[in-house]
């Protein structure tokens, strides 16, 4: 790898985008995106991402069907060029890209420039998992 590329992925990392997918119900595959720009990838931590993310659906306009639900949870849904789950709203495939511990950054996770995010209340997901049933199709 040239010395090129390796500033610009390490610049990719410092000032990253990173797309929201807010999930309000999984059975009904209802969710919304909300774009972060400008973000530091290694010094953010996920709670603090959290933190932001659940701030801004609480504070921006069009968000107030979102508002009734308790965002607790973050799952990586898919990278850049990578490949993607066929459940449209969250990726069932992949229980190691679910974000526990909060004191990591966003970049210790696996988030890259660009990187889709999903946010969602656990115990609803918990429950799509042991019954991954579509109401709406």
């Amino acid at each position: 790898m040239s010395s090129a590329t390796l500033e610009q992925d390490a610049d990719a990392l410092k000032n990253a985008t990173i797309t929201v997918r807010v999930i309000k119900s999984f059975p009904y595959r209802t969710c919304k995106n909300l774009v972060i720009r400008g973000l530091d990838l290694t010094t953010v931590t996920v709670g603090e991402f959290k933190a932001r993310a659940e701030n801004d659906v609480r504070t921006l306009s069009g968000w107030k069907p979102y508002q009734n639900v308790q965002f607790d949870a973050m799952k990586l849904y898919t990278k850049a060029h990578g490949t993607k789950t066929q459940n449209l709203i969250i990726n069932l495939d992949r229980p190691d890209w679910m974000f526990v511990d909060d004191s990591k950054t966003l970049a210790e996770v696996g988030c890259e420039h660009e990187t889709e995010v999903s946010f969602f209340n656990r115990a609803a997901y918990d429950e799509y998992l042991a019954d991954p049933v579509n109401k709406w199709d």
